[in-house]
């Protein structure tokens, strides 16, 4: 699967927002954004044009990297929202966050997505018992996703699982961290999905 593999600060710094792309290394002085907030490249400081379109297209951008998707992926999540019932954009959001590397990483199991879908890849997360490797399987309400027992010793899941306190997690989820375990308790609204982005430029931009 196709995947972005540039500098992550770079598209933080483009959106001029902490995207929190590299975990805990967002929340010290050494973020991007904190040294050089202007957008990268040899116009980054210059006027930067506005436009509808634009500001369609920044907010599309920002969702694609918040989540770590490339187009043609998000995209086709796009397009499973526009079938599901109920407002597009909310559907679309619900869809992001149902994601198993998401969920894994708002369990608190990683510090980011990015290792959250490196987790999943390598097989140390299960659903319902079963081992999934696949960072875009959906989860719905009562699933429960563990951490393999192999696997819980593993410095990054230690490390994640010590933050996750300060981090919070989601009302619609449920962690046992004893037990290397969390559950679904409900589908995420709206209300629960803290993502700083405008959802329905989104959809007016795919509109067009």
């Amino acid at each position: 699967m196709a995947k972005y593999r540039g500098p992550v600060c770079r598209l933080c710094r483009r959106e001029g927002m902490k995207l929190f792309l590299k975990g805990s290394r967002c929340m010290t002085d050494k973020c991007a954004i904190e040294r050089r907030s202007y957008a990268p490249g040899q116009h980054g400081q210059g006027r930067q044009r506005i436009s509808e379109y634009n500001v369609q297209l920044r907010e599309k951008q920002k969702l694609k990297r918040i989540y770590g998707l490339l187009e043609r992926q998000f995209r086709g999540v796009f397009e499973r929202a526009e079938r599901k019932v109920g407002v597009t954009g909310e559907q679309l959001l619900q869809l992001l966050e149902c994601r198993l590397d998401n969920v894994v990483y708002r369990l608190g199991f990683a510090v980011s997505r990015r290792e959250a879908r490196q987790l999943v890849n390598h097989g140390h997360v299960t659903v319902n018992g079963r081992r999934v490797d696949v960072p875009s399987c959906l989860v719905k309400a009562g699933d429960v996703i563990s951490i393999r027992e192999r696997s819980r010793e593993m410095a990054p899941v230690q490390s994640a699982l010590q933050l996750v306190e300060g981090r919070g997690i989601p009302a619609w989820l449920d962690l046992n961290k004893t037990a290397y375990q969390g559950s679904i308790r409900a589908l995420p609204t709206k209300a629960e999905i803290a993502v700083p982005v405008n959802e329905q430029l989104v959809v007016e931009l795919y509109s067009r």
